[in-house]
């Protein structure tokens, strides 16, 4: 046990060594973490609205509703809002007409000019927005009635009978629910989760493939041959070999949950099972990396497969793209990689409180994917081990 633990530990360093790695463990997944959730990340609100036009109690009144409503809104002019939403920028724009603060202000109807966007939820927001123009319409009118009707009412009493009457009968709200299928997938992923989750398992799958290439110029520099030359069997040379690739996926897949857990407040769910499920990806990646490290004849190749079919099975397995947007024939393409595995399971951990039990058939196809990658590449490197000496 001693002598795998010292094998490991050396490919570790080795690894360590390479200052190149520093730069693609530890800083490069945060920044792709950061710019996914930046762009792609969800938010609470349920759904954007572009509003034109000058400041005025009217549009304070619109803004105020509409994000009472949960709906995001940005002030800006009318060319803006029209690319805008041509671009899918927003759902919907809407302008504010000359003289329409002036109506608002006398209690009179207002007309309010709305653009709608081509995307899906733009239907359901315009709802939103017509709902929170008629709150807003009709509090101002009622305050015009009650100065017409109460005489010498100030202000603060007419605004403080209709927030008591408000409270008493409370008006009517319009809620949005996407019932899509697609909408319930990514329910309870906050604005940086899947971004975390698949750069975990893209980019610890890609450094423990890296260290097949330091396999190769171990063996090339006579490393391999200074081990057997030790008093170390062939199984724990192997064994060795694979506990450092294993190290290396651990060291990055712990930093990168603590590093976006604290800079990101990505939500992991139940760790341990996190833990479990990485353990069997990691297993999976290391096989693959004895392969590689055994197959290829030098360093340049080793490289160019490793990070080659790193992407390759990425891509293909759902990190790129989420599974769920995939066709069925892709999706079922994708079932052949170990990634869509890991990724499926990881869903239902972060998304749906999922345990190690909820787990155990993506854990099973891991396993034994592992199971096989593990054999050929012991069995590769036992037989590269024996011509060795």
């Amino acid at each position: 046990m001693r002598a795998v633990l010292a094998i490991a530990a050396a490919e570790l360093r080795r690894f360590v060594a390479d200052k190149g790695n520093i730069f693609f463990v530890f800083i490069f997944p945060l920044a792709l973490v950061f710019v996914i959730g930046s762009q792609f990340g969800g938010s609470a609100s349920i759904g954007s609205v572009a509003l034109v036009g000058a400041n005025s109690p009217l549009k304070a009144e619109l803004v105020t509703q509409l994000e009472a409503a949960e709906v995001k809104v940005t002030s800006t002019d009318a060319e803006s809002m029209r690319r805008q939403v041509a671009r899918g920028g927003v759902d919907v724009g809407v302008v504010i007409p000359d003289g329409a603060a002036a109506d608002f202000d006398a209690g009179r109807e207002v007309p309010l000019e709305m653009t709608t966007s081509s995307q899906g939820n733009a239907a359901a927001v315009a709802i939103v927005v017509r709902q929170a123009a008629n709150t807003a319409m009709l509090r101002s009118g009622q305050e015009v009635a009650l100065r017409a009707g109460v005489r010498g009412a100030s202000e603060e009493r007419i605004a403080a009978a209709l927030d008591r009457a408000a409270v008493a009968v409370p008006p009517t709200r319009v809620a949005v629910k996407d019932t899509s299928g697609l909408d319930q997938a990514f329910s309870g992923l906050g604005q940086f989760d899947l971004g975390a989750s698949t750069q975990l398992l893209l980019f610890s799958f890609l450094s423990t493939l890296s260290g097949g290439a330091a396999m190769i110029s171990a063996r090339r520099n006579g490393v391999i041959k200074r081990i057997m030359a030790a008093p170390v069997t062939a199984t724990q040379a192997v064994a060795g070999q694979a506990a450092g690739r294993l190290v290396i996926a651990w060291v990055q897949g712990l930093y990168i949950v603590l590093a976006t857990w604290l800079l990101f407040d990505v939500r992991w769910g139940n760790l341990f099972a996190v833990a479990v499920l990485f353990l069997a990806f990691a297993l999976v990646a290391s096989g693959v990396a004895m392969i590689i490290g055994v197959l290829a004849d030098n360093e340049g190749l080793g490289i160019g497969l490793s990070v080659g079919l790193g992407l390759v099975l990425a891509a293909l397995g759902g990190l790129m793209l989420p599974l769920e947007l995939f066709s069925d024939t892709m999706h079922r393409v994708a079932m052949f990689t170990p990634h869509a595995w890991a990724y499926e399971a990881m869903a239902e951990i972060q998304r749906h409180g999922g345990g190690v039990l909820d787990i155990l058939p993506e854990l099973g196809v891991l396993l034994v994917m592992a199971a096989v990658a593990l054999g050929l590449g012991g069995w590769l490197l036992r037989r590269s081990l024996a011509r060795a000496m």
